[in-house]
């Protein structure tokens, strides 16, 4: 049988077969949607400060706060306030897909997002790292990006040759100063600045 001499409407499907293709088209469709719904994409905070005679700069305890601005990948609103993620919230994701640091839905677009802390990539910033951007910190975002970052309190580091502790240190303003008594010198934190990346 040679099909192009064929009248068009014999090469139309049988009703079955038709409302078959139509509902495997479609069902691929909501596939793709869905794989692209929940795209995960793992971003990187990079940290850059000048150490003065300090070095292990790390977010201290569970509950030490990220402050982030996060826009919607889906319709890209960015709301103005700060918001804060932490390792102690653990927040379960719909259809039994685990959890995460923080789920939210968009007020815009009504999409439900999430963002989560990697664990395991939180990595002090020492002082042969000063000067030069270091990731600090993974994140795992599904619909979630992080656009900008806010230092604050909670932070914690220590003296290189001394080993004095430095507790409580508080980076909003960029810049942080002490004194280290056993070594009589002066120690700082200075021109605290921050980008992002994909992993």
């Amino acid at each position: 049988m040679v099909l192009k001499n064929l009248p068009l409407r014999r090469l139309l499907l049988p009703t079955d077969a038709s409302n078959w293709l139509r509902k495997s088209v479609a069902c691929e469709s909501i596939c793709v949607g869905l794989l692209t719904f929940f795209k995960m994409v793992k971003i990187g905070l990079q940290f850059k400060a000048t150490l003065e005679n300090v070095t292990n700069l790390r977010p201290e305890g569970e509950d030490f706060r990220w402050f982030l601005k996060l826009k919607c990948a889906n319709c890209g609103e960015i709301p103005e306030k700060w918001q804060y993620i932490n390792l102690m919230d653990n927040v379960p994701l719909k259809g039994g897909r685990g959890s995460a640091s923080m789920v939210q839905k968009c007020k815009l677009c009504a999409r439900e997002n999430s963002i989560d802390i990697l664990r395991d990539t939180i990595t002090p910033y020492n002082a042969e790292d000063s000067e030069r951007f270091k990731t600090i910190v993974q994140f795992e975002c599904r619909g979630l990006e992080p656009v900008d970052f806010q230092p604050q309190a909670g932070f914690a580091a220590d003296g290189p040759e001394s080993g004095t502790k430095f507790p409580e240190i508080t980076l909003l303003e960029k810049d942080w100063t002490d004194y280290d008594e056993k070594i009589s010198e002066s120690v700082g934190i200075y021109e605290v600045t921050h980008q992002f990346i994909k992993c």
